[in-house]
């Protein structure tokens, strides 16, 4: 059982198997050198200390090899996004030959709907969940309308019941029974970057095939977060980020599934670029596009080094941390977490992220009632960093490489003062 005491929060810090990884990260301090209370993994995750040494190696190789690097350097840059694919796939769940690392996370969205979307003048609709992330929506609209349909007509909200904050597979069920001869896409979050829930990705996947339908998912939430298993969803892509719960730096590539069934399918449309040409012939330049089989075949230009290396530092992290351990504490930890809330016995919060472990990942989503920002900057001056988004929530993540009990300990105590 849990217990709200700093002594009990310290004792499980010491029997943290993971506690030793909080010293492989660079903390956020304030002006006195303290150390602050970052639970806003889910925006931006903090930097390995080992990313400087990642990124220095490949600045030495670009001094004193030049071009030569590309076949000559220590982790040669022809091949780099290599390094990063074994590592990755066992992140999201998926085969190697499924995963590769390229490109931001809209820009895959784009590309996979080139292949992925396929309209009919009868079969045209997309489902998304009704407060999917605004990228998501944006792009969704924007395909619709490339392809000459009126979004109005073409997308489909999968919307919370009235008065309710979270999505039931029930009511997807429904609009698929009623829409579903019309239904091409399914494009779901993985997890709602809102409320923090995480939507069931088999059965998704399942009814939308059941449908004829194609299943994506966005995994900017997910990914490094939950374990997704992606290859055994069945699902038809999915595409995520890499600089929240993964650690890689602002803005850095994102990574794309592409599920084997489709390696080879030669009647899917894509955009094509020179890096996902076949390796043996790529430099040859003269030969018409012979695409990769599985998700390489989807690059479009040679990858960017600096990016990749730092995310080639995070999958070491994670790789030494093993992502079942890690999923075992953020389970705790948000457990933890979540018992301290229940134990303000304050009527104005309340937590909208499932309370079911298995429906969420390590963010709570806390809605304060009658609360406006000034909340959330009187939480950022007690030394806090989390995540407001309007209207009345405060987003936290225990991000369970880095943050410990005591973390979570002390944010309850500042968030009780505040509220006072």
């Amino acid at each position: 059982m849990f217990q709200n005491s700093l002594e009990y929060a310290k004792k499980q810090d010491a029997d943290d198997a993971l506690a030793a990884f909080r010293n492989k990260f660079h903390i956020p301090k304030d002006a006195t050198g303290k150390e602050l209370i970052y639970l806003c993994g889910n925006s931006l995750g903090l930097q390995p200390k080992i990313t400087s040494e990642y990124i220095k190696e490949e600045l030495a190789d670009w001094a004193n090899l030049g071009v030569e690097g590309h076949v000559e350097g220590k982790h040669p840059w022809l091949p780099y996004h290599e390094f990063l694919t074994e590592n990755m796939a066992k992140i999201v769940g998926a085969k190697p030959s499924e995963v590769v690392v390229m490109n931001t996370l809209t820009t895959n969205l784009h590309l996979m709907m080139v292949s992925f979307y396929q309209p009919t003048k009868t079969k045209y609709k997309i489902v998304v969940e009704s407060d999917a992330f605004p990228s998501d929506k944006y792009t969704v609209e924007s395909q619709l309308k490339f392809h000459g349909i009126d979004p109005k007509d073409g997308l489909i909200l999968w919307k919370p019941r009235k008065g309710e904050e979270l999505c039931r597979f029930e009511d997807l069920e429904e609009i698929m029974k009623t829409h579903g001869n019309e239904i091409a896409l399914l494009m779901i979050g993985s997890t709602n970057y809102y409320t923090g829930q995480s939507f069931p990705l088999k059965k998704i996947t399942e009814l939308g095939h059941k449908y004829n339908c194609m299943v994506g998912f966005d995994l900017a939430h997910g990914a490094g977060n939950i374990q997704p298993n992606l290859h055994e969803t069945g699902a038809d892509f999915a595409v995520w980020c890499t600089y929240k719960y993964l650690n890689s730096g602002p803005g850095s590539l994102g990574g794309c599934f592409v599920h084997e069934r489709h390696a080879n399918n030669e009647n899917l449309n894509r955009f094509a670029g020179w890096w996902g040409h076949n390796k043996k012939t790529r430099f040859n330049m003269r030969h018409e596009f012979d695409a990769l089989p599985g998700a390489e075949g989807w690059q479009l230009s040679n990858p960017p080094i600096l990016s990749m290396a730092a995310i080639r530092a995070s999958l070491d992290t994670f790789a030494e941390a093993g992502f079942e351990n890690l999923r075992k504490k953020s389970e705790k930890l948000t457990g933890y977490l979540e018992f301290l809330l229940d134990e303000m016995k304050n009527d104005a919060i309340n937590v909208i992220t499932p309370r079911n472990p298995e429906e969420r990942g390590c963010q709570l989503s806390i809605q304060v009632k009658n609360a406006d920002k000034s909340l959330h900057t009187k939480l950022t001056e007690a030394g806090v960093i989390s995540d407001w988004r309007e209207p009345d929530v405060i987003r936290v993540a225990p991000a369970p490489l880095y943050n410990s009990f005591e973390d979570v300990f002390h944010f309850s105590e500042k968030l009780k003062k505040v509220l006072k």
